[in-house]
């Protein structure tokens, strides 16, 4: 059966697949349903947006773009619609497009934060910072004490330079989220450009302590003490910057300028040379470089240097003179007299100069910019705020740190292992050593009833489109098979092919007529699979769900994945005590259940119990999940 002649029956149907698809990030095969709709009923406004979202995700933003107009021109009545291109707008940097986008989202949907956030970044990318300041001031008097948003108006106010303000604002949000380590960094940046460094200090140590892996808080605070000439902390805090971010030239740039004020001139120019290869268009870090360079006596170079500085900045006087002495000391001396008498008729006009504001270079330490905002729905897009679904964005929960509160959704790099399933295909988890058997499905393998092998897994295969072809040819001959001669195994088949390539509905629906044929032996199995595509469904009931894996563990009480698949069940419902002593119940059974582990850790820390969190991720990284020593390292 191809993919149009599956359309052809029910394009809702295929619309919700694709909708699945697209919900668990199989892009490509997502666009392959929405194709076949748009084919067949051309006039609907959903595939077309839906479509959209999948090329955006891509980074296909000419295409998304066309999908999204599509869409506004047969349903101009979707906010979801107005928000996706308006954030296509952005990335194309057509910021007046992408606020009237914004504007037109709100008026159909006036209470989105999502929406109100990003109309105030673009507003603020404008500098229209006043309208930016309008928009977060309505979200203040619906929401007064939430820390983003009070984070948001600081850092607008930053970028109208007004800084007091930006202050008054970041001191807002470190009164409603004190463990946040970016609400510090926000204001330990703000106290050092207004000069206050022992606050500055205080703030930046702060959001350090609490864990921050910002590398600006670690420059930031190695300026002040470069500025107390307590040199040896500095280069402390830069070794440390510049083992987070090895790609960021502020690391090496200021490190460089410490190590030329005590005297370390080659690994100073080591630093420098760094420096202006990661970001050559900073072309200031050359006077710095430039002064190494006279230190080390590499006369030609500080010419070089000063020339370049000099056409970005033709009224930067110092320039100027270092350059003469560069050419003195190569006895260049008609060189030399040429910059210094530049340099001495510049200063005869420098209240014209000063009159024209001409722009100087900044050769000081450089400041880096506040940590940003764990998640940032301005440069992030969202496909459940634009299909209207409800967000809830993180930073507002009871517990916002990188330690905590976003361990029950998946988000970043803090996310609960998936749950276990039965599929025909896997992907290499050679590493873990979780046994993935188990008897019953052993023994169904070897009677080869199925096409293929089963295989316990949390991490399935993404289809290509010739492997889609192939699971709709088999659910065609199983149909055939099931309309002569039904049995529990045809339907249990078919089921595998309709969950494979996501049509969960059609697969729960079949494992229930396959429960009225089966034996003891295959009703678990059944069973077990049922609750696990019921789980896949986006509108699962997850009372029917546990309903399954309850039923699954009556038939068999030590069955590890049925318990750990609860257990993860009760964690998305916030069952947190009752998910732990299923976690553990699933560890019983399996001692080298290395998931198991890994989310039971994450819960324990979600739930204040440190101790015991570090100790399951321990297990887990010893296990074979990795991922878990870096959170190691965090939760610390």
């Amino acid at each position: 059966m191809s993919l149009c002649t599956f359309a052809q029956l029910n394009t809702d149907r295929i619309t919700a697949i694709g909708r699945n698809a697209l919900y668990f990030e199989d892009y490509v095969l997502s666009i392959q349903y929405f194709n076949q709709v748009i084919h067949l009923k051309p006039y609907l406004s959903e595939p077309y947006f839906y479509r959209a979202i999948a090329k955006i995700q891509l980074e296909d933003y000419q295409g998304a773009l066309r999908d999204c107009n599509a869409a506004i021109e047969r349903n101009p009545f979707s906010p979801g619609c107005y928000y996706a291109r308006g954030y296509i707008y952005r990335q194309l940097n057509r910021l007046e497009e992408a606020e009237a986008d914004y504007t037109e989202a709100l008026r159909f949907s006036p209470e989105n934060r999502t929406y109100m956030l990003l109309r105030a970044d673009t507003r603020a990318q404008m500098k229209h910072y006043d309208a930016a300041l309008e928009d977060i001031s309505q979200m203040l008097k619906r929401e007064p004490q939430s820390a983003s948003i009070w984070g948001e108006k600081g850092h607008i106010c930053i970028l109208k330079k007004d800084t007091l303000t930006a202050l008054e604002a970041f001191e807002k949000a470190s009164q409603y989220d004190k463990t946040n380590p970016a609400v510090w960094s926000a204001l330990g940046v703000t106290n050092l450009m207004l000069n206050r460094e022992d606050e500055a200090y205080v703030q930046l140590t702060q959001a350090i302590n609490l864990g921050s892996k910002w590398a600006g808080d670690y420059i930031n605070r190695g300026i002040i003490h470069y500025h107390r000439h307590n040199y040896r902390g500095a280069l402390s805090d830069y070794d440390q910057a510049v083992k987070i971010a090895p790609k960021e030239a502020d690391c090496y740039y200021n490190r460089g300028v410490m190590r030329q004020e005590v005297g370390d001139y080659n690994r100073a120019l080591e630093d420098l040379n760094t420096a202006i290869s990661l970001d050559p268009e900073r072309t200031e870090m050359r006077y710095q470089r430039g002064l190494v360079e006279m230190q080390l006596r590499q006369w030609k170079a500080v010419v070089r240097d000063m020339d370049s500085l000099i056409a970005r900045y033709p009224y930067f006087l110092p320039a100027y003179y270092l350059a003469s002495q560069a050419a003195d000391k190569q006895g260049l001396t008609k060189t030399s007299y040429q910059y210094r008498q530049k340099a001495y008729e510049l200063e005869q006009k420098k209240e014209q100069i000063q009159s024209q504001q001409a722009s100087q270079p900044n050769t000081d330490l450089l400041i880096a910019d506040a940590q940003p905002q764990k998640k940032d729905h301005r440069k992030e897009f969202s496909t459940s705020t634009a299909q209207d679904q409800t967000d809830i964005p993180d930073e507002e929960q009871k517990y916002d740190s990188q330690t905590r509160g976003s361990i029950q959704k998946k988000h970043q790099d803090v996310v609960n292992e998936p749950n276990i399933v039965l599929s025909y295909y896997s992907q290499d988890m050679s590493l873990r050593r979780t046994n993935y058997y188990h008897p019953l499905v052993d023994e169904l393998n070897k009677a080869q009833d199925l096409p293929a092998a089963l295989k316990f897994t949390a991490q399935e295969l993404t289809l290509t489109a010739e492997m889609v072809d192939y699971h709709f040819a088999n659910i065609n001959r199983l149909t055939q098979s099931t309309d002569e001669a039904p049995t529990a195994i045809l339907y249990l088949a078919r089921a595998m092919e309709f969950a494979i390539i996501k049509d969960y509905a059609s697969a729960v629906d079949d494992c229930t007529r396959a429960l009225r044929l089966a034996n003891k032996k295959l009703e678990p199995i059944i069973v077990f699979c049922r609750a696990n595509w019921r789980y896949r469904m986006m509108d699962g009931d997850n009372e029917l769900i546990l309903r399954d894996y309850d039923h699954v563990l009556t038939l068999q009480p030590d069955f590890s994945f049925a318990l750990y698949n609860k257990a993860n069940i009760l964690c998305a419902r916030k069952d947190y005590q009752e998910a732990i002593r299923y976690y553990t119940k699933a560890i019983e059974a399996d001692n080298d259940f290395a998931e198991a582990y890994f989310n039971r850790g994450l819960t324990y820390v979600f739930i204040g119990e440190n101790e015991k969190g570090l100790a399951d991720l321990s297990k887990a990284g010893e296990l074979g999940i990795y991922q878990a020593y870096n959170l190691i390292t965090r939760f610390k």
